[in-house]
């Protein structure tokens, strides 16, 4: 599967527009008539699978938690200083930051399948650079690589799940990116205390990726990008073989033929286009969703979790860091099983209330302490709000905006501000990172109020902004707005 084999979008010859007018499914055909022979088990075992395979780019995530267990080990090894070690442990963002921007344009370019083949290379450039490194140069290289590939997995991988999905699979299956996120994270932190760094950076760092792109010779590639491109007769056979041999796809086929007859009639879209009338909304709530996802807190808490517990009179944060690391695991389980139930809208209110909480009561914890009052309580309070606020995160606000990144924009701006939604978030995690040390030296209780009060105008924000998108197809949910 080489990248080179895939056209790019902005190129494709008269023919592939010639064939869009054309429906891409007959239906007369005997399988659109057969709606009978339809089999619902057949037709999700693909789509299962693929998503399977495409979340393997989301463990690598566990990249960004990589420095905390290993920096006492690192340090010691290849005498960094902190200077040194604060470049290594922050130039990840950087380069996902810089990924995030090209993302979009690589993904609509070769193809879903071209750009996560891509990613996983350049993470495994990344990681084995790490694995050799003797000193703070190929570090960082490293570290920047796997940044980079990182930035392409974040886009890429909630829109390849969404696109391949049936829409009422498509929120459960999506959520498997954030699971995986924070799998890749607990891991990353449980192994990083009985084996070495080397070893961590070599075996789970690049073994994912190894199976991702094994996994990539056996899925298809994504059925709208491949209409949009033109591709008529792959498109049949991909869509077919994520819906089953005995599926009826002709409806969900002549819905995509109409959505890229519309989106073929507009000009390629640009960063300045995103700010037109009919963009704006979707843009708007994409980009505010990923403010509100990071203005409350998540980089700077758990990045810092067991230097905050042990802040709050703990003898050591190991403890709390491990039940940290744990929780999300099964709540982001509930989160998955409520999605395509519940709906994304009432999640997303639930998980802001539920952080604002966490974090109101973790500043509380730390007023007690600073006002000497009911200390024995303080390091009770201040566990209790970050495993809540972690656990209520882990519920909607994780994976919720990814999921809607990847549903409201239309195929034709999907790349550029996809890519514009990435680099806000993670020029948001870098913000909230990078601050939370000074803040909490300033004030421990006013920093996490500070994150309580966001958490009330993202409450606002997504109860008068953010729609409903469960168990609409993705035409359906661009058309609405």
């Amino acid at each position: 599967m080489a990248i080179t084999q895939h056209e790019d979008i902005e190129n494709r010859d008269n023919k592939s527009r010639e064939n869009l007018e054309e429906p891409f499914i007959d239906n007369t055909s005997k399988n659109a008539n057969n709606s009978e022979a339809t089999d619902p088990n057949g037709s999700i075992k693909m789509a299962l699978f693929s998503t399977a395979v495409a979340v393997c780019g989301s463990t690598e995530f566990r990249s960004v938690g990589f420095s905390a267990p290993a920096q006492a080990a690192i340090c010691d090894d290849l005498n960094l200083s902190v200077a040194e070690y604060s470049l290594f442990g922050s130039i990840i963002t950087i380069g996902a930051m810089i990924g995030a921007v090209t993302s979009g344009r690589i993904a609509d370019s070769v193809g879903r399948k071209g750009a996560m083949a891509l990613s996983s290379v350049i993470c495994i450039a990344g990681w084995l650079a790490i694995y050799v490194a003797m000193g703070s140069v190929l570090l960082d290289t490293g570290r920047f690589f796997t940044g980079y590939g990182i930035g392409i997995f974040t886009f890429v991988v909630p829109v390849y799940i969404a696109e391949i999905s049936p829409k009422e699979l498509r929120g459960g299956l999506t959520t498997l990116n954030q699971f995986m996120i924070v799998t890749g994270s607990s891991i990353s932190f449980l192994l990083g205390t009985v084996v070495s760094w080397r070893i961590l950076a070599l075996t789970t760092g690049t073994a994912p990726c190894i199976l991702l792109i094994v996994g990539l010779f056996f899925i298809p590639e994504s059925p709208r990008w491949l209409a949009n491109a033109g591709r008529k007769v792959e498109f049949e056979q991909a869509l077919r073989k994520l819906r089953g041999p005995k599926a009826n796809i002709a409806a969900e086929a002549n819905e995509i033929h109409e959505s890229i007859l519309t989106l073929r009639r507009l000009p390629d879209a640009r960063l300045l286009d995103l700010f037109e009338p009919e963009y704006i909304k979707p843009v708007m709530i994409s980009v505010g969703l990923m403010i509100c996802q990071q203005s409350g807190g998540i980089n700077g808490i758990g990045f810092y979790a067991s230097e905050t517990f042990q802040f709050a009179g703990l003898k050591s944060g190991k403890g709390g860091t491990i039940a940290y690391a744990l929780i999300q695991i099964p709540i982001t389980i509930v989160g998955m099983v409520l999605m395509d139930k519940a709906g994304r809208r009432i999640l997303l209110l639930i998980s802001t209330c539920g952080t604002c909480l966490g974090c109101f009561v973790t500043g509380t914890a730390f007023f007690f302490k600073d006002q000497g009052i009911l200390l024995e309580w303080v390091p009770f309070l201040a566990v209790s709000g970050v495993l809540m606020f972690i656990a209520w995160f882990s519920v909607g606000m994780g994976a919720i905006p990814w999921l809607i990144m990847s549903e409201i924009f239309p195929l034709h701006i999907k790349g550029v501000a996809g890519s514009l939604a990435c680099i806000v978030n993670w020029l948001g995690a870098w913000v909230v990172s990078y601050s939370f040390n000074f803040l909490v030296n300033w004030n421990p209780a006013g920093t996490f109020w500070l994150f309580s009060g966001f958490g009330i105008f993202n409450l606002i924000f997504v109860a008068k902004c953010v729609p409903e998108t469960k168990g609409k197809s993705l035409e359906e949910i661009q058309a609405s707005l």
